[in-house]
């Protein structure tokens, strides 16, 4: 249901304004523009009730009026400047190619092709572009190495306000392609698809800010990408001493050994394939109080960190009882699937596994941490349950900036695409941090704030966007950082 509004502004004006609201929720708001008289609010009225009704024809006569009202033009000018601004501030602008901006706003505003994005910036007033230009900008991020530029930028923006912890995780991006190549490859996805993908290796910071990105080939193993990505990281800024975090995916002898070798701290998860021997001795005699930790050296300066939660065994057993109901019904035959995790399954006898079932109610509550930091255990998990901002990150790439299905064919242009994300998650993850709002909600705002171009009785009139109480805070947030 679209309706129209007058709300008195702060400056005194009357804006009228088409509000479009869905279950009792207004979810968009087109702005028409301010009345500053009583002539020019019954001519944005009119304006507004044209707008509203669009093709059909008036069940009643419109007033008559001298003027003749049209609107030429409306853009969302104030959206583009407030996001050119944001990738001014991070320095981005040392590349000098105003497309790659503009498709990186595109992507931030509203992930599409990169021929749709010429859509979407003839939206935010964009038009003088062309698709020869897009793909000669693709060309040029890859010659020139804007993923060096745009990473530096960004390093030196996280450093600024402090860098304590590398934050490291790995994601799959799958193609709408039947066919594998060289670099796109069938492999474990996380999503446990099948068409071929590539590796994605993302580095942030303490606070999910993006530091580094890179791509391996589909098949390549989770623990194998991990040390290439922290050389080159290294490397790139001339770094000494780092400290990551990753999860357990990420956890082999083998990495542990070459982690440490290459002089590096870390804080890695560690899998619960089996009860550790400590744990099992413990649970003989007492039981588990909240937040109670238990420590194991394991060689060299090495020591695992277990630590038990009654929150996280509440949740343990509740998904414990569940895969429990699946088996049971599958036993049953109420149900036809032939795989549940706690079946055991023997020619054609099915039964629950409770010597599996056993050993997962004795590690509930229980997660297990691997470092060879000398610092208290607290720390080291507190440290460890940061890298929710690194999966936040990678959700942000996949949802708001849809880095994911990828169509592009060459993989220079799969490369290039992935630059612009990275850059547009670092432009949404400074406006996350400096507004406290998220990227979508950010857009959402300022989107439907317009100027554009008005024909009065045949002369065009710029007409300037009416920028809301709640608009020039955002705005204040980004300037002032806080």
């Amino acid at each position: 249901m679209a309706f129209i509004r007058k709300v008195r502004t702060a400056s005194g004006a009357i804006a009228v304004q088409i509000a479009h609201k869905e279950h009792g929720r207004i979810t968009q708001i087109d702005h028409i523009g301010s009345a500053h008289s009583e002539v020019e609010l019954e001519t944005l009225l009119a304006l507004a009730r044209r707008r509203l009704r669009g093709d059909q024809l008036s069940l009643f006569a419109e007033p008559v009026s001298p003027l003749k009202i049209s609107l030429k033009q409306s853009v969302s000018s104030v959206l583009l400047q407030v996001l050119r601004e944001q990738y001014r501030v991070l320095g981005f602008d040392l590349l000098e190619d105003e497309i790659f901006a503009y498709l990186s706003i595109a992507r931030i505003v509203e992930p599409t092709s990169k021929l749709d994005s010429l859509r979407v910036l003839a939206e935010l007033g964009v038009t003088r572009l062309d698709r020869n230009q897009l793909y000669r900008c693709l060309g040029q991020v890859i010659t020139q190495n804007y993923r060096v530029t745009i990473t530096n930028q960004c390093f030196a923006h996280a450093a600024a306000k402090g860098i304590s912890l590398i934050l490291y995780d790995v994601t799959t991006l799958y193609f709408e392609m039947q066919e594998e190549d060289n670099y796109r490859k069938p492999g474990m996805s996380k999503e446990r698809r099948l068409e071929p993908q590539i590796l994605i290796g993302l580095l942030v910071d303490q606070s999910g800010f993006p530091l580094g990105l890179h791509s391996f080939e589909g098949n390549t193993a989770e623990t194998n990408t991990i040390l290439p990505v922290l050389e080159s990281f290294k490397r790139q800024h001339d770094l000494q001493d780092i400290t990551v975090v990753a999860d357990a995916s990420m956890l082999s002898s083998k990495n542990l050994e070459a982690l440490s070798k290459a002089g590096y701290t870390y804080i890695v998860g560690s899998r619960m394939h089996k009860i550790p021997y400590d744990i099992a001795e413990y649970q003989k005699t007492q039981q588990f109080t909240d937040n109670q930790i238990i420590t194991i050296p394991i060689g060299g300066n090495q020591r695992i960190i277990y630590q038990y939660r009654e929150k996280r065994a509440q949740l343990d057993m509740r998904n414990i009882e569940k895969q429990i109901a699946k088996a049971e019904k599958i036993i049953s035959g109420k149900i036809t699937v032939q795989k549940a995790k706690f079946l055991s399954v023997k020619t054609k006898e099915k039964k629950l596994n409770q010597t599996l079932i056993n050993k997962a109610k004795a590690l509930v509550g229980v997660k297990g941490y691997v470092t060879n930091l000398n610092i208290p255990d607290e720390q080291v998990i507190t440290a460890y349950h940061q890298l929710w901002q690194v999966e936040q990150s990678f959700r942000m790439s996949k949802s708001d900036l849809k880095a994911r299905p990828i169509f592009l064919r060459k993989q220079d242009s799969i490369e290039a695409h992935l630059t612009i994300v990275l850059a547009a998650l670092a432009m949404g993850k400074l406006i996350e941090s400096r507004t406290g709002i998220s990227i979508k909600r950010f857009v959402n705002t300022l989107r439907p704030i317009r100027s554009g171009i008005v024909i009065i009785n045949g002369k065009e009139y710029s007409a300037d966007a009416e920028i809301l109480p709640e608009v020039r805070t955002i705005i204040r947030k980004l300037q002032t950082g806080h």
